[in-house]
């Protein structure tokens, strides 16, 4: 099982030497490119204003980070949540330089860029000619991003991980999976159906008569230790 972290964030402006902070944080886990529901998204005190410019973006407002923790304060739930596991950025040298930057005043060990992979990067390759932005990506891909007023760290990374998926090439192996999962959403979405289709006539079963009396057998074997009698009751042939 292969684990990423998406990843985004939002800021009070464009660079952190000038005063700049990180002021939302959102991550979502995804095993082998599906989501697994699990994500960390937290709101941060940035201990200075927010400008209307930023706030004009975001929405996020300097009075509705009032009251807010401190970096400090989720860094420890934060490095917990991402472990050593890949991050997926989209523009990741400017998420990077926020959250180093964030690490560093806190004294903790900056990301490595080894671990990032940039999916705009990886999007300029695919389409040079662009646009490449994250909204561009969601309209080319045919991905809904109507919930998307404004720019927020969690719904962003949300998307990001369905634009990753496109990028790559996988979009049917794991809708394939997700169907099979019972992901009736996804499948609606994509405008695909599930790779489990009911047969005419079912396959004949490869249990032998041998193999049943075996299993009772054994059953017999471990008397009232057996899970088996917990769930299914006495074995029989």
């Amino acid at each position: 099982m292969m684990r990423e972290i998406v990843l985004d964030t939002e800021t009070t402006g464009l660079d952190p030497k000038k005063g700049d902070r990180l002021i939302e944080v959102g991550c979502i886990e995804i095993f082998n490119r599906i989501p697994t529901g699990r994500e960390f998204h937290r709101f941060i005190n940035p201990e200075r204003d927010v400008p209307a410019e930023a706030q004009s973006i975001h929405g996020i407002s300097t009075e509705f980070l009032v009251g807010k923790p401190l970096f400090r304060d989720v860094v420890r739930d934060f490095l917990a949540f991402i472990g050593d596991d890949t991050l997926v950025i989209h523009n990741a040298q400017f998420d990077i330089m926020f959250l180093n930057h964030e690490l560093g005043l806190v004294g903790e060990k900056a990301l490595s860029f080894d671990r990032v992979v940039d999916t705009l990067a990886i999007a300029r390759r695919r389409h040079p000619a662009g646009p490449n932005s994250l909204d561009a990506l969601c309209k080319r891909y045919g991905i809904d991003s109507s919930q998307r007023t404004k720019h927020g760290a969690l719904v962003d990374s949300l998307l990001l991980a369905e634009v990753y998926v496109e990028l790559l090439g996988e979009r049917q192996a794991t809708f394939g999976l997700q169907n099979l999962g019972g992901n009736e959403g996804a499948q609606r979405r994509s405008g695909t159906r599930s790779l489990a289709q009911p047969r005419a006539e079912p396959l004949p079963s490869r249990v032998t008569e041998t193999d049943v009396a075996a299993h009772c057998s054994f059953i017999d074997k471990l008397a009232e230790k057996a899970i088996w009698l917990r769930f299914w009751g006495p074995a029989s042939p």
